[in-house]
């Protein structure tokens, strides 16, 4: 296959290296088009205001492109005018920590993914849940073997496949599960702090409420110990609200 492959956490992130070995080892086209910088949290978010620099990177045993942008940037820019063709399959990932319920509406990994869905095109968004994983490559391997198994035909179209790895070693997880995404959100909080002149600054912690989390879905599943498998969809109308507002009065502009 050929891959586009790109992430979050920049071009030189550990999760990024282990899925470009693991395709490599399997023999497939990688073109890899990434951040230059940690970009998590940026969603579906564009450059808009100021051009894509872009630097070239090639050692032994890597080659590609880091990008002065955003995910979403890295793989228009590289489905836009880098790439002769499109590719079979992109690949977003491997993100470190977890990209479960709410977490996708802000995952530049997932992000990627996104743009690549919209695009018609196959694609998966890779993450572990864990800041320092010991079995990267073991998982890389893991996800590669799973985008080669699907029936990506068969799927809907613009579909993401958003794939999580629970922590610890991919040997002493229960299984692979395929999972809705959980309707539990996260319960916001700032710490606040002073600088040294003394102006007020916020970082943002908070959690998503165990209560809240619905069983079987893919958050409780990744904290069971499994290899949760969720297809996601961006087709935003909400169907049952539409019916609603179908049936409400609305006041004309016009007056009329």
């Amino acid at each position: 296959m050929k891959v586009l492959l790109t992430n979050d956490d920049g071009i030189h992130a550990r999760g990024l290296m282990a899925l470009y070995t693991a395709l490599c080892e399997r023999g497939h086209d990688v073109t890899v088009v990434a951040p230059m910088q940690q970009q998590s949290g940026v969603g579906h978010s564009l450059t808009v205001y100021k051009p894509l620099q872009a630097v070239r990177f090639s050692q032994p045993g890597f080659q590609g492109l880091g990008v002065y942008g955003t995910p979403t940037d890295c793989v228009k820019l590289a489905l836009g005018n880098l790439l002769p063709e499109p590719p079979d399959l992109v690949m977003s990932g491997i993100n470190a920590g977890p990209n479960v319920g709410p977490d996708i509406l802000y995952s530049g990994t997932v992000g990627a993914a996104t743009e690549a869905c919209h695009e018609d095109l196959a694609s998966m968004a890779v993450s572990d849940d864990e800041d320092d994983p010991v079995d990267l490559l073991g998982k890389a391997r893991h996800a590669v073997a799973l985008a080669e198994t699907l029936d990506w035909a068969s799927m809907p179209r613009r579909r993401v496949i958003n794939v999580n790895y629970p922590r610890g070693p991919l040997a002493e997880s229960r299984g692979v599960r395929v999972c809705p995404q959980t309707t539990a959100v996260w319960k916001n909080s700032y710490l606040e702090r002073r600088d040294p002149r003394g102006a007020r600054y916020w970082w943002l912690v908070g959690e998503v409420p165990a209560k809240d989390v619905n069983p079987g879905s893919d958050k409780a599943l990744l904290g069971e110990g499994y290899v949760t498998v969720t297809p996601l969809c961006f087709a935003f109308t909400d169907e049952a609200g539409l019916e609603v507002l179908q049936r409400t009065p609305l006041p004309d502009p016009a007056g009329r």
